[in-house]
């Protein structure tokens, strides 16, 4: 079981969370939004508690603490004194100054009490994403950046003067280049399987059939003739992927053994007319799934009466 803290997270951190034993931090701050917030309780019958607890104020004013919480920042030398000390150079002393010096004390605390092989997610939006992402080049190391991912999370609406903001920004950071990752993707859409993948075997799985060569001539095996069909007359040789004869438990010593352990297989399809170079049946059933990119348009919001919704980002 996990423990959940309730209070100032800065201080969590510095009081109860040990060097390097995170595997993973999702950071989903106030957004300097301009917005309260208050923290839901609820009774034992499943009602609202009658007084709800004011949990913090999305507003950031630049005050004498403050500006001891930015001296405590920069009083050290190193890259995050020095991107701090330029944000007040261009910024000033505003309300703007102030959400970043809070931002930057909680993320050098996060990234101490991350794993070599952690990540860290950092949820945003426009309104101060361009300096976070400095701020994170600074703490995190520009080097473990991985991406930025853009979520749209609402559908166009009225916007005065401006095209319609209709989404927020997630950093991606590493917090050394040992993370780990797990090539998350979700299942191909049926239109592209059947648009792609339009050939049925005797069985009535779908295939498609891609080719067993590669480009450019070759002198050894992968050069030679099989079956009558020689690659280097039109330039090319041939290209086994390893991949399938592993998923199929099939072996050879050399490429032609390969090509006819995959023949045996069932796995080579034969043109009957025209072109009679064979090609790999890449069945659509052994797809490992599409990788998810980094532009998410399928989450939808949280609707303005669900139970989850709490007012929080």
């Amino acid at each position: 079981m996990g423990t959940l803290y309730y209070g100032d997270n800065l201080e969590i951190l510095q009081r109860y969370i040990k060097d390097e034993t995170i595997d993973l931090v999702y950071l989903d701050p106030p957004f300097n939004s301009a917005q309260n917030y208050n923290a839901f309780f609820h009774e034992k019958d499943g009602t609202d508690a009658a007084s709800q607890i004011h949990a913090f104020e999305d507003t950031w004013h630049w005050d004498i603490e403050t500006k001891k919480a930015y001296d405590t920042v920069t009083e050290q030398p190193g890259k995050v004194s020095d991107v701090m000390q330029a944000f007040y150079t261009f910024l000033g002393g505003n309300d703007m100054m102030a959400y970043l010096t809070m931002m930057s004390s909680r993320l050098v605390e996060l990234r101490r009490v991350l794993k070599p092989t952690g990540s860290l997610y950092l949820h945003c939006d426009p309104t101060a994403s361009h300096y976070l992402k400095l701020l994170c080049d600074a703490i995190l190391e520009k080097d473990n950046f991985l991406g930025e991912i853009t979520w749209k999370r609402t559908g166009a609406h009225g916007s005065a003067k401006r095209f319609a903001p209709i989404h927020d920004t997630i950093f991606h950071y590493a917090r050394s280049d040992a993370f780990k990752w797990t090539y998350p993707s979700v299942a191909h859409d049926p239109e592209y399987l059947e648009k792609h993948f339009r050939q049925l075997d005797d069985k009535g799985r779908r295939f498609q059939a891609i080719s067993l060569t590669g480009a450019g001539t070759r002198n050894g095996e992968s050069g030679k003739p099989w079956r009558n069909v020689n690659p280097t007359t039109v330039g090319r040789h041939w290209a086994v992927p390893s991949e399938v004869m592993k998923r199929h438990n099939l072996t050879g010593k050399t490429v032609q053994d390969r090509l006819d352990a995959l023949d045996r297989a069932n796995l080579i399809y034969w043109p009957k007319e025209g072109d009679g170079t064979p090609r790999l049946k890449w069945y659509a059933d052994e797809l490992e799934g599409m990788a998810i990119g980094d532009v998410w348009t399928d989450i939808a919001p949280v609707s303005a009466q669900a139970a989850e919704r709490l007012g929080y980002h």
